[in-house]
């Protein structure tokens, strides 16, 4: 089986997002640590995370995603912006303890001119300076549409930063088909072909999560719009093979498609579980 869920808001506590999980189906959920656009986290109630923890188990939640804020880059020319992503993500791997044992998801960041070689090197220098050998959290690079300079285009990039990481145990991979679609892996007419590639490159066991999104443009087109399932080019079929995969089976799989309501989610939920 797969685990089917969403992004929700933490803004109520985790307790409400399991609630809203349950409310449309969902067993398992992702959600920002703080402001997608950075700023300060909201304190950790720990009385509300036992009744998350309770909840979550009561009804057989598989393991949640917590996702970093967008505007963390790690491997930017900017220093302050290199230290602001820093400070964030130590702080949010300790937070995460509060929840042991799930998933942390970044976007590896753009290297803005200085060449990729020079961002994976920076990317992983931060990893090893804040992963500490007792979290018990998984750190998840996501896989991205090679915008611009985006960092993790291909998996040869993502595999790059995992060799130099330290803690290779406690490290992983997020696939975001919209994004590998867009970075033109032909997951729609080869998805077995582009699974055999990433466990060449990566290794299939780096494979944590998935993030569930159609795509608004073509194969390659390194554009990075979502769509809801079965209206941009991936299509429906694509997601029944995906979701059905033996090779992605107990994975979580994160709906990230432009929906305008929690209802919504629940609408795609319910609409995959009936084409399985």
């Amino acid at each position: 089986m797969v685990y089917l869920g969403c992004h929700l808001t933490s803004a109520k506590g985790y307790e409400h997002m399991a609630k809203d999980a349950i409310s449309i189906g969902a067993d398992t959920l992702q959600f920002f640590t703080r402001n997608p656009r950075g700023g300060a986290a909201k304190d950790i109630d720990a009385a509300d995370v036992d009744r998350f923890l309770k909840l979550s188990a009561q009804h057989d939640f598989g393991r949640i995603v917590a996702h970093a804020p967008y505007t963390l880059n790690p491997c930017s020319k900017e220093a302050k912006t290199r230290e602001f992503a820093h400070m964030v993500m130590t702080d949010d791997l300790q937070r995460m303890e509060y929840v042991p044992g799930n998933y942390y998801n970044f976007h590896p960041g753009s290297h803005v001119g200085q060449g990729t070689e020079t961002g994976i090197r920076m990317i992983a220098d931060m990893l090893n300076d804040i992963m500490k050998s007792e979290q018990t959290t998984t750190v998840l690079l996501e896989t991205m549409a090679g915008k611009g300079s985006e960092i993790g285009g291909r998996f040869e990039e993502l595999r790059a930063i995992i060799d130099r990481v330290n803690l290779k145990d406690k490290i992983g991979v997020c696939l975001d088909t919209c994004h590998v679609h867009d970075a033109g892996y032909d997951i729609v007419n080869n998805l077995d072909g582009v699974l055999s590639e990433f466990d060449r490159v990566i290794g299939l066991s780096r494979l944590k999560a998935l993030h569930i999104n159609d795509s608004k443009n073509p194969m390659g087109a390194h554009k990075d719009r979502h769509a809801c399932i079965g209206e941009g080019f991936l299509g429906k079929e694509a997601f029944i093979k995906v979701i059905t995969h033996p090779l992605l089976q107990g994975l979580p799989c994160i709906l990230e498609t432009p929906q305008e309501s929690l209802q919504g989610y629940g609408e795609e939920i319910k609409m995959l579980r009936e084409m399985i």
